[in-house]
This record gives C-alpha cells, structure tokens and sequence, in this order.
C-alpha cells in the first residue's frame, strides 16, 4: 500500500507529459478553427467572383442599344443569351469556360428591365428624344455554393452566392 502511495504521488508530481495532453486535447479544435477559416475564405473570394460577374453582365447590358429595351415588351433571347454569356463566362460567345467551375449552368442568371418613367432628372441628354422611358436593366444570379470540404461529408448545406446589379441603359 506504501509503495502504491509512492508510486502515485510520484506521478502526481510528474509534469513531463503535460505538453503532450495539452496538445491532444487542443489539435482538434484548432483543426476546425483552421479548416473552416479556409472554406470562409473560399466563400467570400467565390461571392466576390460572383458579384464582380454581375456588375460586368449589367454593364455590358447598359451598353446595348435603346431598341433592345422596348418599353412595354419583353427582352428576347438575342438580347439576355450575349449577357448571361458575358455574366458566366466574360465572353460573348456560348460555351466559354465559367467563372467558377460549379456554374455550369445559365439559368442561375436572371436578366429584366423595366422602364423608370418616374424620375424627370433623366429626361435630358442622351434620353431625350429617344425613348419614353428609361430603360433600367438588371441582372441577377443565384449560384450554388460548393464547400471545399463537402467530400468529408462536413457540410451538406445548400448555400447559395446572390448577387445582383441595376444600371440604367446607356445606349450605344
């Protein structure tokens, strides 16, 4: 019983493994910590690509001719295909290689106008005569988020990057 009494006293005193425990017990947290800290950063650098696609496909869209934004009708599909092409892909023409690997697909990319009748500060200049309303276009895209980890089975939530922008069309 002495020498049991001893022998645990004597590990009590032992300090030799602490760094060791320490250690096990910290790794896992810090593992998370760094793991997720890098899927963050991959998210927002992917809504950046996103947005910065959507202020290029309503620019491009501003730049189209008044005629292509007939107050009262509908945009056709010669007019939103070179748009969502240019908002995916940066290019004018079909099947150019997306921005993002996962977005494949352009029916994530919404394009409408409507005409802004409502403000008269805009009735001058290059308006003037040309239309009888402004034309305001605008582009949106909702593209499905991909986790870097999602193999791991860490996450199975479906997160979607949303981005939009309006402009007025400028004409060509």
């Amino acid at each position: 019983m002495k020498r049991t009494m001893v022998l645990v006293g004597a590990l009590a005193n032992d300090n030799r493994a602490a760094a060791g425990v320490e250690m096990a017990l910290i790794t896992p947290v810090f593992l998370v910590m760094m793991f997720g800290a890098v899927d963050l950063g991959n998210y927002f650098m992917d809504e950046h690509v996103v947005v910065k696609a959507v202020r290029d496909g309503a620019r491009y869209a501003s730049r189209r001719g008044f005629s292509d934004y007939p107050c009262g009708g509908s945009l056709g599909s010669g007019v939103t295909d070179p748009i969502k092409n240019i908002t995916r892909t940066g290019q004018l023409a079909s099947g150019g290689t997306p921005r993002l690997n996962i977005w494949t697909d352009p029916t994530t990319i919404v394009v409408s106008f409507r005409c802004d009748v409502s403000n008269a500060a805009y009735n001058n200049g290059i308006y003037r005569g040309a239309v009888s309303g402004i034309p305001v276009v605008k582009v949106t895209a909702q593209v499905p988020y991909r986790s870097l980890f999602r193999h791991f089975g860490i996450t199975n939530a479906t997160i979607n990057l949303n981005a939009s922008s309006e402009v007025p069309v400028m004409g060509i």
